[in-house]
């Protein structure tokens, strides 16, 4: 079985017993970010992968959702922002780079500009990953749309929502304004965001794919046992205090409660709405 995982911190948790050799994995782990997954699982080059919410949405008679398996926040998520030179509202007819990198935190951006800020700015798509900061200020834009460790660099020891992202004397992008796309969500619905699931293909053998699925849920388990040790290894990673690391890890869910799974339909609903994505079901991976 070839299986995916996005290199971010906020995988440590459901990979880092199998990194380490403490939960065995009876298959190849294959490692991208969201959008290069995406691609593999439309492909067929993968069995099993995290993907973006966005993808199984944009093809869910392909797959199948592992149970109790997601990247959820209920308010802040701190590893997808928003940092913009002036105020969102203010955005309107702006430059917006957003990151090639992930399709679920680019379509929320989008609903968030048309619902909540009520701008409709120029969105470019970019690279922005942790060794694309240092030219982020190469680029004329007056906003900019960052995920994973990059966002986690950026927003530095600062607190979500509407701060202020200082560089410092880091020699890293500043911006007056960030904004929390979990929390700005959270705000707007009342409801927690799931931004990646893991899928299988539905043309996967159902008892191997029940392997892989089992061998997550305890991987997971693991590391939400072992986050101190998780928040060290992000510390080093990253270069961001463990402290900050740890508060990030924390804040982050990993299961699918009901809560998250009304957060993901009302995510799914607004899209079917605005005609980003055909009109679906949920269907999850069925028991042996």
């Amino acid at each position: 079985m070839r299986v995916g995982r996005i290199p971010y911190v906020n995988c440590y948790p459901v990979y880092g017993a199998i990194d380490r050799g403490v939960v065995p994995l009876n298959g190849t782990v294959v490692t991208g970010v969201p959008s290069a997954l995406n691609r593999r699982m439309a492909d067929g080059a993968l069995d099993i992968s995290v993907v973006s919410a966005v993808e199984y949405a944009r093809d869910a008679r392909r797959y199948l959702l592992l149970p109790d398996l997601a990247i959820s926040c209920d308010g802040p998520v701190q590893s997808v922002m928003l940092f913009a030179k002036k105020r969102a509202e203010d955005l309107d007819g702006k430059r917006v780079i957003v990151s090639k990198s992930s399709m679920t935190s680019v379509a929320l951006v989008e609903l968030l500009f048309e619902n909540v800020w009520r701008a409709r700015p120029e969105f470019v798509a970019g690279d922005a990953e942790m060794s694309d900061i240092a030219s982020f200020d190469r680029e004329e834009h007056d906003a900019r749309l960052v995920i994973g460790d990059a966002a986690l660099v950026l927003r530095g020891e600062s607190r979500p929502h509407v701060v202020t992202a200082s560089a410092h004397d880091t020699g890293l992008p500043s911006y007056p304004f960030a904004y929390d796309l979990g929390l700005t969500w959270k705000d707007w619905t009342g409801l927690p965001f799931v931004f990646a699931v893991w899928v299988a293909q539905r043309s996967a053998p159902i008892a191997e794919a029940l392997g892989i699925h089992a061998t997550l849920i305890t991987s997971r388990n693991w590391g939400l046992e072992h986050l101190p040790t998780l928040a060290r290894q992000a510390s080093h990673a990253t270069g961001v205090s463990e402290p900050v690391c740890l508060e990030y890890l924390s804040g982050l869910d990993y299961g699918l409660s009901y809560e998250h799974l009304a957060g993901l339909t009302e995510f799914f609903r607004r899209l079917v709405a605005a005609g980003r994505v055909p009109n679906g079901t949920l269907a999850f991976l069925p028991a042996a």
